[in-house]
């Protein structure tokens, strides 16, 4: 305890530390408090039998934007268009070669950024007309519209303020990220959604406290300590990582006034288990919410029951079996995706450093490959273990609401995300010369792929 409180009084010492943490903490602030500014033409108090409609693809979207898409809101949604549009440009570099040229230069980067921030606003010009439609559709904001809004004004005044609202939801997350203290898109993903874990929380022990009494409170400690196992389980996965041994022949440690050559310094690249992170996950769970939907289009039909309604159930054995088998099939796919074996052997080989026993070149390249795809498997059945635990929770009767903690996308961005941001606050710490958080060691985030040297990524 004594240790954590000196870690705490060293973090507000650093006054660069304490500005960006506070800056960081304001802006989040403002952005929790525009997840329930209402949009214009809606009547707030007619939205409260909305906010049950939390399940399937509507559920996910709603997670992400921290409770803004089922209230209405002018954040409705989020910074989900900005993500789609990063990881569209992300494979775009992989497909396009001219994107991928533009991806390796300082200029190219900043225009990449530039065209990913336009890509954003159509992006959210599209999903804003559908979330008009959404609302239209929905009886309880149906009937809380102002009749004083035409349908045409309500259209126009709604895309504008969504368009809006997540373009400044982008620019916070990017001030974040350049005065805060990092990941300002993650954390405030991460920010919607861990708002919602208080209430998961209340809502399960009222349930076990409120139905059996004694053996309910039991029940409820059982469930936090599974609660507490899940979260060292996804940080095990976050941090785990396959370091091949490096040599270097011949480098050189310093600035060019004061520089110095080693020879035969050692060093190691450290293979992330789950280099896709989260990602399989979303994949996955986007795919299967199409039976979902057919199901929904379908529910006085015959064609609606067995596989179909098999697998919009979560809960289900063949759901299960399925989201299991495409998790550890999206693992591999953006796996391959992200991972260029061939551009670290190329680095490798300029920065005059090789594998102890593998030739340079191909070589390393296969090698690296190989043992790349061997700790994928590990990785990939573990992030399968973790997308099925919320619907194994929900199946033994815990709270949908705290169910989904239990695993599955909520708990992989929010561990992923808390550990780079304390991996920001312990850098600063040790630039000051104070002990870093922990004493057995660096705090890891989910970075990809480098050597402590720097370089190879």
């Amino acid at each position: 305890m004594k240790k954590f409180i000196a870690t705490l009084k060293n973090i507000w010492s650093i006054e660069e530390l304490r500005k960006r943490i506070i800056f960081t903490l304001t802006l989040l602030l403002i952005y929790r408090v525009g997840c329930y500014i209402i949009l214009p033409g809606i009547n707030p108090n007619g939205l409260h039998a909305s906010e049950g409609s939390n399940s399937g693809i509507l559920g996910l979207i709603n997670m992400f934007a921290g409770g803004a898409f089922l209230r209405a809101s002018i954040f409705a949604l989020g910074i989900m268009p900005y993500i789609s549009a990063s990881i569209f440009m992300q494979l775009a570099g992989i497909v396009v070669p001219q994107i991928a040229k533009l991806q390796k230069e300082e200029s190219g980067r900043r225009k990449i950024n530039q065209y990913t921030r336009y890509l954003t606003v159509l992006v959210t010009l599209f999903q804003a007309s559908a979330y008009v439609a959404y609302l239209r559709n929905q009886p309880e904001t149906a009937a809380a519209m102002s009749p004083d809004f035409s349908a045409a004004m309500f259209w126009l005044t709604t895309v504008v303020t969504l368009t809006a609202g997540t373009l400044f939801v982008m620019w916070l997350g990017e001030k974040m990220t350049d005065k805060g203290i990092g990941n300002g898109t993650s954390i405030i993903i991460m920010a919607g959604i861990l708002a919602r874990l208080p209430e998961a929380i209340f809502q399960e022990f009222g349930v076990r406290s409120g139905g059996d009494g004694a053996s309910g409170l039991l029940i409820f400690l059982i469930e936090i300590i599974i609660f507490i196992a899940v979260i060292v389980g996804l940080i095990m996965l976050t941090q785990g990582v396959r370091k091949i041994p490096l040599n270097y022949a011949r480098r050189i440690i310093g600035s060019s006034n004061a520089a110095r050559e080693v020879v035969g310094a050692r060093d190691f690249i450290p293979l992330k288990v789950n280099s896709a992170n989260v990602m399989p996950i979303i994949f996955a769970q986007a795919i299967l919410f199409i039976p979902a939907t057919i199901a929904g289009f379908a529910t006085d039909n015959e064609s609606a029951s067995g596989v179909v309604r098999a697998l919009s159930d979560h809960t289900s054995l063949w759901y299960n079996l399925m989201y299991a088998a495409m998790v550890i099939a999206f693992t591999y796919f953006y796996t391959a995706l992200i991972f260029n074996p061939t551009e670290i052997a190329e680095n490798l080989k300029r920065n005059n450093s090789f594998i102890p026993g593998v030739k340079p070149g191909e070589p390393t390249a296969d090698y690296i490959a190989s043992i790349m795809d061997r700790i994928t498997l590990p990785g990939a059945i573990f992030l399968a273990v973790a997308g099925i635990l919320p619907g194994i929770a929900a199946l033994f009767g815990v709270t949908s609401g705290f169910a989904s903690f239990f695993g599955g996308t909520s708990m992989l961005i929010g561990v992923g995300v808390i550990l780079d941001t304390l991996q920001q606050i312990e850098s600063h710490l040790l630039m000051q010369q104070y002990d870093g958080l922990m004493k057995t060691g660096r705090v890891a985030g989910r970075q990809p792929m480098t050597t402590t040297s720097g370089g190879i990524y």
